[in-house]
Parts: C-alpha cells; structure tokens; sequence
C-alpha cells in the first residue's frame, strides 16, 4: 500500500507590502533646475575639475568667514527655495509668508554686510560643488 503525505494546510501568509510612492509630477521649476545641474556638470567635466582650498596662514581669519559664510549664505538659499514651494503649495498664511520673506531678506543683508566687512564679494560666496559646479 502506497503511502501519501499528509497533507498541510496552507496558511495565508502576510507581505508587508511596502508604502506607496505618490507618482506626483515633477514640476517645471525642478526640470529647469535639473536641467542646469547637468549642464553645470558637463562644464565642469570639460573644465577639468574644481580648483582646490589652499588657505595662507596669513589669510586664516578671512578664510575661514568666507567658509562660513558660504555655507551660511547656501542654507538661506535652500530654505528660500523651501519657502517658494510651500507658498504655492498654499501651506502657508499670508502673514507667515511675510515673516519668512522678511526673515530671508535680513538673513540675506546681514550676510552681505559680513562679507564687506572682510572684502568679500557675493562671487567668492560661491559653493563650488565638485562635479556639480557652483551653486550659483
């Protein structure tokens, strides 16, 4: 006599099923910005590369205001952008959207004003972002 496997019974088993992506669309403004970076990236390629930091000892105090500033000035930037997207998303109130703006613009002049006082100019603000190129 022939003998057959019991048989199991087949329990349903639970996938976590990953989170949804939104497929939301890339807006124009993100396109062009996209679009610059490549363009950035290709100069670069062709450029040969970013010029390196080489700080004399005797420019320390100057170098290092102009470092801080540059990435002081780069987080305003980001936030600016930030608060652009969230004013026409409408997630913000008129008056936070003046408070933001205001606050940008003091942070903006405070940063120029820092920069004269070291005889910096907006340019030398600049980030150079490797392959990216600059931020500006």
């Amino acid at each position: 006599m022939r003998r057959t496997p019991p048989t199991r019974r087949k329990t349903k088993t639970t996938r976590r099923s990953k989170p949804r992506r939104s497929t939301a669309r890339v807006g124009s403004l993100e396109v062009r910005e996209i679009e610059s970076m490549r363009r950035e990236l290709e100069r670069v390629a062709k450029s040969g590369g970013p010029p390196r930091w080489n700080a004399d000892p005797e420019e320390v105090r100057r170098s290092v205001i102009k470092l801080v500033l540059t990435l002081v000035d780069f987080i305003r930037q980001l936030l600016e952008r930030q608060a652009i997207r969230r004013v026409e998303a409408g997630t913000l109130t008129e008056a936070e959207t003046e408070a933001v703006g205001t606050s940008l613009m003091k942070l903006e002049q405070t940063i120029r004003e820092l920069a004269t006082q070291f005889d910096l100019s907006p340019e030398d603000l600049n980030l150079d972002l490797g392959p990216i190129g600059k931020l500006t």
